[in-house]
Formats: structure tokens, C-alpha cells, sequence
């Protein structure tokens, strides 16, 4: 009889650039996970609730929100990328392509960019890599790199230390055909009146209304994903060394808030977007914890048409996280959490509010 120590997930040495990884599991997306995200993070665009409105604009089923398919990727890459990471640095070029509905099934595979030792840590370093995800028709659904902060297993040893440009990778965002036909206007009122195209204004910042506590849910919520990274969820590891790890407290996964966040600005933003096009940067500059409420903004930064479709525009966001701490004074200080460049299509009134609107594209 033998005792077997296992060993999950990879460490610093264990990268070599240019390997490819194709990801274990695969997720079938349920009805009941894109209503637990959904629900949680306060998304209200009907295209994710509601299979009525999603038929009529066109979509065979009721349509996955975006930050769930990035969460449901991202988490299926945390074994071999991210299981033994301190920290997720930055997520650099995310594009949607295809939509993902209840039913589609969505696999991931990974390719190692870039591994540097950190000048300041000798236990740490960081990887970059980028992921691509497919559903089972092998169309992509999201394209994307991102950047993480991981521990060696062994302070001594050499890394396979250089990068490599990505590899290029078309993906082609797809939103159903406009269609005077459909009478969009008479669903008109499950939108919020004042989220379409014209209702944006450059330079304007819009400071969203509500805010969600963070409970223990996020270990449930990051095991539903399929997320195995140890520091969400093993408390026992942080207890036997906290000053290794961020706070010394199981960190919330930075999917949950990355979705937290869209969800809170879902109801001035997005309520009647049939999509995101693509998040250029994106990075988490504060850890959250259970028992931290987070809040967010989005400001307008650029309107331009949508190519080909003189029914829908792109608007050029940025939206950022917070929370509010005490300060050495019994005060309230804010605290930046998350930061994304954001760019997303949105419906025009003129085609989609009134009755006998204009001629499609």
C-alpha cells in the first residue's frame, strides 16, 4: 500500500512557451447556472431571462450573458494556468464572438505566451497566456489573453523565460438581422426606456444605483464554475501561511466581481445591448473579501456607428468597481476595485422603440 501526494495545477518552472493545453471538463450551460449568475449580479437585459424576448429578436435561445461565458472559460483554464497563482493581473484583448445559448456546451484551450521571473519575489513570476474557447459547432465564442501572478514550487528553479507573440485569431461577433417585421416595439417594456444608443452621452459618468454584499455564496458560486484555485475556498492553506497570500483571507475568484460589476451596470447600460463586443484591458486593483459590498461606474468615453448596421451603435465604456473601507479616522474612504475598458453594441431607438420604425439595415 502506498500514500500518494498529489500534485494539481502547475507551477512557475512548469510552463515552457508555446505549450498548448486544451482543458479538461468542458461545461454544458444550463438554465439553472445562467439564472444563478444572472440573478446574483443583478442582470436585467431580458435576452438572458427571458426566452420570449430572445426568440423574438431573433436568437434561437435565450442567450448567455457575456460575462458568464468569460467566467465559464476563464475557470476552465484555472487548473493548469491559475490553480497556484497569488493574484490575476490583467485581462488584455477579450472578444466575443458567436453567441453561446442554454444548451451550447463550451471548451477551452490555452497556449503559454510569456513566463518572467518577478525582480522583487524570487517565489513568484508571472505567465501570460492566451485562451480561446468553442462551443460544440467549433465556432469561437471568446478569444482572449490574460496575465497572472504565479508561485514556484521550487524558489531555485529555471524557468523557460521569453514570450512570443499570440497567435492571430478571428473571431466575428454575430447579432441577429435587423426585421421591421418583428415588431420589436411591442417588447419594447421589459428595456429600461433610456438605455438605447441616443440616450448616450460622451463624457458622461454614470454612478449605477446599486450596490451587492459579497457573502460566503462566492465559494459556492466559484465550485459552480468549475474554478479550483485553492485560495477561494481552502481555508486551512491561508491559516498556515497568511502572509503569503492576499490578506490573508479566501479572496473572492475575479470572475465573480468582473460579473458583479457588469450585472450592477446592466440596467443603465446594457438593457438593451444584444451584446459585447470586446473588453481591451482589464484588471482587478483591490482584492474583495466576504462581507465587502461592491459598487460600480461606468463612463461613456466614445459613441461610433455599428459597420453595416445602421440599426444599432458601439459605445466605448469604461467601467470601474468599488468599495468603501474605514479609514484611520472612523471614516469612509473608496476603494478602487476592478477596471475595464468595455465595448458593446447598442439597440437605436428609431429601429427598436416604435411602432413602424424605419427600414432596416
Amino acid at each position: 500500500m502506498a500514500i500518494i501526494q498529489k500534485k494539481t495545477g502547475n507551477f512557475l518552472e512548469d510552463f515552457v512557451i508555446g505549450r498548448r493545453m486544451r482543458h479538461k471538463g468542458g461545461r454544458t450551460v444550463t438554465e439553472g447556472l445562467t439564472a444563478a449568475f444572472t440573478d446574483f449580479s443583478y442582470t436585467t437585459n431580458p435576452l438572458h431571462k427571458n426566452l420570449r424576448y430572445a426568440e423574438r429578436y431573433g436568437y434561437p435561445g435565450m442567450v448567455v450573458p457575456p460575462g458568464l461565458v468569460m467566467a465559464i472559460a476563464f475557470s476552465q483554464s484555472v487548473e493548469d494556468v491559475s490553480e497556484n497563482a497569488r493574484a490575476n493581473l490583467e485581462y488584455i484583448d477579450m472578444r466575443f464572438g458567436v453567441p453561446a445559448y442554454v444548451g451550447d456546451t463550451i471548451e477551452t484551450e490555452t497556449t503559454v505566451l510569456g513566463v518572467r521571473a518577478s525582480s522583487s519575489r524570487p517565489e513568484l513570476g508571472v505567465v501570460h497566456v492566451q485562451s480561446i474557447a468553442t462551443k460544440q459547432t467549433g465556432d469561437i465564442v471568446l478569444a482572449y489573453q490574460r496575465k497572472v501572478q504565479v508561485f514556484k514550487e521550487d524558489p531555485k528553479a529555471t524557468l523557460d523565460e521569453g514570450q512570443v507573440d499570440p497567435a492571430p485569431v478571428e473571431v466575428v461577433p454575430w447579432v441577429p438581422e435587423y426585421d421591421a417585421g418583428r415588431n420589436y416595439a411591442e417588447l419594447a417594456h421589459l428595456t429600461n426606456d433610456d438605455t438605447y444608443f441616443e440616450d448616450f452621452t460622451v463624457g458622461d459618468t454614470i454612478e449605477h444605483s446599486r450596490g451587492r454584499t459579497m457573502t460566503e455564496e462566492h465559494i459556492q458560486l466559484t465550485g459552480m464554475l468549475d474554478n479550483t484555485s485553492q485560495v477561494h475556498c481552502n481555508q486551512t492553506l491561508i491559516d498556515r501561511d497568511p502572509a503569503r497570500y492576499l490578506g490573508g483571507r479566501l479572496v473572492v475568484f475575479g470572475g465573480i466581481p468582473f460579473l458583479l460589476c457588469l450585472g450592477l451596470s446592466c440596467p443603465d447600460i446594457a438593457d438593451n445591448s444584444p451584446g459585447d463586443l470586446v473588453y481591451r484591458t482589464g484588471r482587478h486593483t483591490a482584492p474583495i473579501f466576504a462581507g465587502d459590498t461592491v459598487f460600480a461606474s461606468t463612463e461613456i468615453a466614445g459613441k461610433r456607428d455599428f459597420e453595416g448596421r445602421d440599426d444599432l451603435g458601439v459605445l466605448d465604456v469604461i467601467l470601474r468597481g468599488h468599495k468603501f473601507e474605514r479609514d484611520e479616522d472612523g471614516g469612509e474612504k473608496r476603494v478602487d476595485i476592478f477596471y475595464l475598458e468595455r465595448e458593446l453594441a447598442v439597440q437605436r431607438r428609431s429601429h427598436y422603440a416604435s411602432v413602424g420604425s424605419a427600414a432596416g439595415s
